[in-house]
């Protein structure tokens, strides 16, 4: 159920509660043949994409807050642990200052976007090619405004911008230094106590965003969905720069579906990249438990072999051999493969699927 949205907050308050509803009986339904386990994780997705959106509720124009994106409490739609997201909202005529530490960071991106929910575009960008760093890792980056005064480097904000997403990606979760703060530089009144038509639609919105969700994440592990089994496959949708993704990131993708004692190996050819990660996702899209398991690698934890050759295993038991990812003993999830900033175009990975006694420990 979408309900279109309302100035009153009344009924937009109840058009986030029949949303709510309607995704609720939706994942009944699509777990209802499922484990306890996967239908308890079936509706934790939709909690965090709630507590996601929550976060997400309100803006300050006059004080923003780059806050940080797609936490482990707050997943939602491929979340991605080997990067740092923040994401802030801008008001029209505004000028900014990000301040931001990128000292681990393999690659840095600030991008500007115009629009509103999936209709949106990058109008501007600025990335690690061409972003300065002090000894210390940090860059100032003012957006708007007189480019003659500002302070470090400078970019413009074009007509009808209105988010400013920035992400870090890392090769190493233990060095994940990254840090970035927003500050409005032009001088502006305080805010209303509250704008009830914005707050409306807001509220609104945010249902019907969760009722979206709630589709998608139904979807991606049904029988309906067309993801190979066992298989992988160009990821053509996301290829250029889908909606609030990161332009220059190759993707592949696959699911896996094991029974007890089974394992997939994907067997593929190493491409220079700026960074490549492959990690596994639940049929619900939220990445798997990457602060106690080793769900992802990417390329400087990846055992590779001669002539650039790699091997995954992806496994629910520990086979005893390199570039192994944790399933936590899923039956079936999804399995994505990033390669940004590619120097060749990846070939597609081999699948096959495997028993566990035949890897041997080899």
């Amino acid at each position: 159920m979408t309900e279109t949205f309302s100035d009153d907050p009344a009924k937009a308050w109840d058009a986030l509660t029949k949303n709510l509803a309607a995704a609720g009986a939706r994942m009944a339904a699509a777990t209802e043949t499922l484990s306890a386990e996967e239908r308890a994780d079936g509706f934790r997705a939709l909690a965090r994409a709630l507590a996601n959106q929550l976060g997400r509720l309100e803006a300050d124009d006059a004080a923003p807050e780059l806050a940080p994106f797609n936490l482990w409490r707050q997943k939602f739609y491929m979340d991605n642990p080997d990067c740092l997201y923040w994401v802030a909202e801008i008001a029209k005529g505004g000028a900014y200052r990000i301040r931001g530490t990128a000292l681990n960071a393999v690659f840095t991106s600030v991008n500007v976007y115009a629009g509103s929910s999936l209709e949106t575009q990058t109008v501007a960008r600025i990335t690690s090619d061409d972003l300065v760093l002090d000894p210390e890792g940090r860059f100032t980056l003012t957006l708007g405004g007189d480019p003659a005064s500002a302070e470090g480097q400078w970019l413009a904000i074009p007509e009808g911008a209105n988010m400013i997403w920035v992400r870090q990606f890392y090769d190493d979760p233990a060095a994940m230094d990254g840090a970035c703060a927003i500050e409005r530089l032009d001088t502006v009144a305080p805010p209303p106590v509250i704008q009830p038509a914005r707050f409306s639609r807001r509220l609104a919105g945010m249902g019907t965003t969760l009722d979206t969700a709630s589709r998608v994440m139904v979807r991606a592990g049904s029988d309906k969905d067309t993801e190979p089994r066992n298989g992988v496959r160009e990821w053509s949708e996301m290829q250029g720069g889908a909606v609030y993704t990161e332009p220059g990131i190759h993707y592949q993708r696959g699911a896996w579906q094991l029974a007890p004692g089974e394992a997939l190996v994907l067997d593929g050819s190493m491409v220079e990249a700026r960074h490549l990660s492959v990690l596994l996702y639940s049929r619900f899209l939220n990445s798997l438990d990457y602060r106690n398991r080793t769900v992802s690698l990417t390329r400087p934890r990846m055992t590779v072999g001669a002539e650039g050759r790699f091997r995954i295993v992806i496994a629910g038991e520990d086979p005893g051999v390199p570039n192994w990812l944790d399933t936590e003993g899923r039956p079936f999830g999804l399995f994505v493969i990033r390669w940004l900033q590619p120097a060749a175009t990846p070939k597609l990975p081999t699948a096959r699927l495997v028993r566990l006694a035949e890897l041997g420990g080899a």
